[in-house]
């Protein structure tokens, strides 16, 4: 057990730092070939968030284990509101002032619903990953027309955005680190999984449990560590948009994949239990940003966090479930 404990914190570390680094390497190289570093922004470093849960779900689903995947996706988008977005309005309150934001939270929440939808029957075909992906690539188009437009209004979102784009990297340092991101990806995928798997078993946990926690926590800390800086750094916006892109992601291509990959009956308890809290803590975040305020709390950020911890413990004490 020791080992397989060991091997999984090896995998999630190693997961998080080769998709830090392939985000880096390729946003270095579309800014030397010349793309915009807002076309940047809105692709690959919003993208680059939501990679290790790609991996991951894909991962799992090769191995069977599409309950995994789901568990992935639905535990994430749940850690991403409570559990981060909690934590950081906790250490500063999070003001919401980008016209992005604003229309990006309703389209989370639409999302969501679109995913409620696709889950009713308890199964993801192949038909609903296809719609899902096809829907992402709607999503990225339709979001780089929106920044484009405001970024004539000066939103401060876009300029956030694109002060992250890396500069003065030279092709080689770009090209390499895109390499060992691409190489390290899916060997830590793999590890995490495996051992994830044998830990449940042990436990007698459920795969979409194991989905739900170690995992879904594990791959949301690029999240955590971008919001707690963002915020650091007075980007607020930024720090919340993350947060709305990775769910929107999440949901798109993150559950597309395992449809595509292995078509699979699903836990019931995905679409009667898990999927109501990923909607209702995704309603309570718009109702937070959107409000006359237009800020997420401490107190409101103490309310996050709260649920996300009664959530857990709820889940390890069903742990088969």
């Amino acid at each position: 057990m020791f080992e397989a404990v060991s091997f999984l914190i090896i995998g999630l570390l190693l997961l998080v730092w080769s998709a830090d680094r392939l985000v880096y390497g390729s946003a270095a190289l579309a800014r030397n070939f010349g793309i915009s570093p807002l076309v940047i922004g809105m692709t690959i470093l919003a993208m680059g968030s939501s990679a290790p849960e790609m991996m991951v779900s894909a991962t799992a689903a090769l191995d069977g284990k599409t309950d995994t995947a789901i568990g992935n996706v639905l535990g994430s988008n749940i850690a991403n509101i409570a559990l981060i977005l909690g934590i950081t309005a906790l250490v500063k309150p999070l003001s919401v002032s980008s016209g992005i934001l604003k229309r990006e939270l309703p389209l989370m929440i639409l999302v969501t619903l679109v995913a409620g939808a696709i889950m009713w029957n308890d199964y993801l075909g192949r038909g609903e990953g296809l719609l899902l992906i096809g829907l992402f690539c709607c999503f990225i188009l339709a979001m780089l027309h929106i920044s484009r437009k405001e970024k004539l209004n000066g939103d401060v979102l876009i300029t956030e955005q694109e002060s992250e784009v890396p500069e003065g990297v030279d092709n080689k340092k770009a090209i390499f680190w895109v390499v060992v991101g691409l190489i390290l990806l899916p060997i830590s995928a793999d590890l995490l999984v495996q051992n994830s798997v044998y830990i449940a078993k042990y436990f007698g946990m459920s795969d979409l449990v194991i989905g739900l926690t170690i995992i879904a926590i594990g791959t949301s800390l690029p999240e955590l560590a971008a919001s707690l800086a963002g915020v650091m750094k007075g980007e607020d916006d930024m720090a919340v948009g993350n947060i709305i892109g990775s769910n929107v992601f999440n949901i798109l291509a993150v559950m597309g994949i395992p449809g595509i990959i292995n078509p699979s009956i699903l836990n019931e308890n995905a679409m009667s239990r898990d999927y109501w809290v990923m909607l209702g803590v995704s309603v309570l975040l718009v109702v937070m940003a959107m409000g006359k305020s237009k800020k997420i709390t401490r107190i409101e950020g103490g309310v996050l966090f709260t649920l996300f911890i009664a959530y857990q413990v709820y889940l390890f004490v069903n742990l088969t479930s």
